[in-house]
């Protein structure tokens, strides 16, 4: 899948099941303003590489227990993303945390979603730890990735309500119907020109955000 003219490049990058990738492939499908050019995974064998292949995307395996070093390991990933020359990444389910040469390489041009009310539950785990917590509403951010590993300016997000009797895996469910609409809608955004990181702050429209966008 090329894209036509005018439509922003983006490289996706996964580690496993890909339903975040499903959704991006499903909005490009259906007149969102980006075309995938690639799909990568950092682990062979995965479902999102058949979900991409089926969608007729290039796919490529970097895979990391390859590497001796995160260095090496980061340099070669970069490579391989630039031979596609997408204008955007986004990290779908991509579960490793990466250098800051790495973050430079691409900065202002990668995206990542969460599994949480960020800065609430950095890291694993999330929907376990959202439990643990007592809290009352859960949910998904998207963010702009800088060299803090999921700290970095946030976007938009989604909330969900923590209901009683919920497991993790339910509330894992919950919060997951709403990233699939999350992402594509913050990839569009990126794709219509509405989004821009300056410094450390999110601009949207023309003028920096006060706060996350709720969706």
């Amino acid at each position: 899948m090329t894209g036509n003219a005018g439509e922003l490049p983006v490289v996706v990058l996964i580690s496993g099941n890909g339903s975040n990738l499903q959704a991006l492939i499903d909005a490009a499908a259906t007149g969102g303003p980006f075309a995938i050019r690639a799909v990568i995974s950092n682990r062979p064998g995965v479902h999102g590489l058949e979900r991409a292949a089926a969608a007729g995307i290039p796919t490529a395996v970097v895979d990391h227990t390859g590497f001796p070093d995160r260095d090496s390991f980061d340099a070669a990933l970069a490579d391989e993303i630039d031979t596609y020359a997408p204008q955007l990444v986004v990290l779908a389910g991509f579960m490793r945390s990466l250098t800051a040469a790495f973050v430079n390489r691409f900065a202002g041009r990668r995206l990542n979603i969460h599994p949480s009310l960020l800065p609430a539950f950095q890291g694993l785990h999330t929907h376990r730890r959202a439990l643990q917590a007592g809290v009352d509403e859960h949910g998904a951010s998207v963010h702009f990735v800088t060299g803090e590993l999921d700290g970095g300016p946030v976007i938009a997000q989604a909330r969900v309500p923590v209901c009683d009797g919920d497991t993790e895996s339910v509330l894992a469910a919950r919060v997951l119907q709403r990233e699939h609409e999350l992402l594509p809608q913050v990839v569009t955004w990126y794709a219509q020109g509405k989004l821009a990181l300056r410094g450390e702050r999110v601009w949207f429209d023309g003028a920096p955000l006060q706060a996350p966008i709720q969706c």
